[in-house]
């Protein structure tokens, strides 16, 4: 049995998928009960957070689980209190971590990178067998940008000339999804990329294929982007990680492309131009909870 951790969103959400199509007995973990409602196919449910999991006598059902949580400030603090949840309940179950593209290496001082490396030395010391899944920057961050690309044709981002192997999140999905129905894997690093690495530019110039409409790419300041993300809500602390994120990018650490989905799944991942196809609302037309703009 496998319990599906981060049900909800957007890697979640297809791993359920993707584990519904193979047949497999699956189990979302839900924050609200409600959510439950949307899951996938037949999907069960259990109603738990990382920081109170569910009781021992449900842990011990499962002998695998998809780890997945939300970036935040304690996400380390939290993954391990779960960890340590299923430990204490006697229970030793495969685990199938998402981590990010950069843990994996020492040198990375990313935060984000810095939090999964802290759960993956927790995971080590319990000697658990764990397969990890290391995704690379997810299209769907893309969709940030739809806004200026619908009002203004442009892209903006203080990425430089860095290149990135942007991957759909169904992809990763796919490759959890085979790892967690197929036998070996353990102790194995999938660095999970899309099919080319592409510069913003070179984005924004797929952005104008598929949707006919010229869009361009500003390169932002550090600091100017820095701003824009406080204005608009983010917190410091994840303002600035996202700013160290893409410092690394301009270093070209996001760049080198990989053949795991291949490898793993056996099919290709999807290119960016068919993404975008997918997300023709997003990037065309405004949310209906916005005004109509002024005459």
């Amino acid at each position: 049995m496998i319990l599906v951790t981060g049900a909800t969103g957007r890697v979640g959400y297809h791993v359920l998928e993707a584990l519904a199509d193979a047949g497999a007995d699956a189990t979302a973990m839900v924050r609200v009960e409600a959510k439950a409602a949307d899951l996938p196919g037949a999907t069960r449910h259990v109603v738990a957070t990382f920081d109170d999991p569910p009781p021992p006598e449900v842990l011990r059902r499962f002998d695998r689980v998809f780890l997945l949580s939300p970036v935040h400030e304690e996400q380390a603090a939290l993954e391990i209190v779960f960890i340590d949840g299923l430990v204490a309940a006697g229970h030793r179950p495969r685990i199938v971590k998402v981590a990010a593209d950069g843990f994996q290496d020492p040198d990375c001082d990313v935060r984000f990178m810095r939090s999964h490396r802290q759960v993956a030395m927790h995971l080590d010391a319990l000697d658990l067998a764990v397969t990890y899944l290391a995704p690379s920057i997810y299209m769907e961050n893309l969709a940030g940008d739809a806004e200026t690309i619908r009002e203004e044709g442009t892209i903006i981002a203080p990425a430089g000339r860095g290149r990135v192997a942007f991957v759909a999140a169904s992809d990763v999905a796919a490759v959890a999804a085979e790892v967690l129905t197929s036998p070996g894997h353990e102790n194995e690093t999938y660095v999970v990329t899309g099919p080319e690495a592409l510069g913003y530019a070179d984005v924004a110039a797929r952005v104008s294929a598929v949707f006919a409409r010229e869009v361009g790419y500003v390169n932002e300041r550090p600091e100017r982007a820095r701003r824009s993300m406080l204005a608009n809500g983010m917190t410091r602390w994840l303002a600035d990680g996202t700013l160290e994120q893409f410092e690394w990018i301009r270093h070209g650490g996001a760049s080198h492309v990989t053949t795991a989905v291949r490898e793993v799944t056996g099919t290709d991942p999807r290119p960016i131009q068919d993404w975008l196809s997918g997300q023709r609302e997003t990037f065309l037309v405004p949310p209906a909870d916005l005004p109509p703009p002024l005459a």
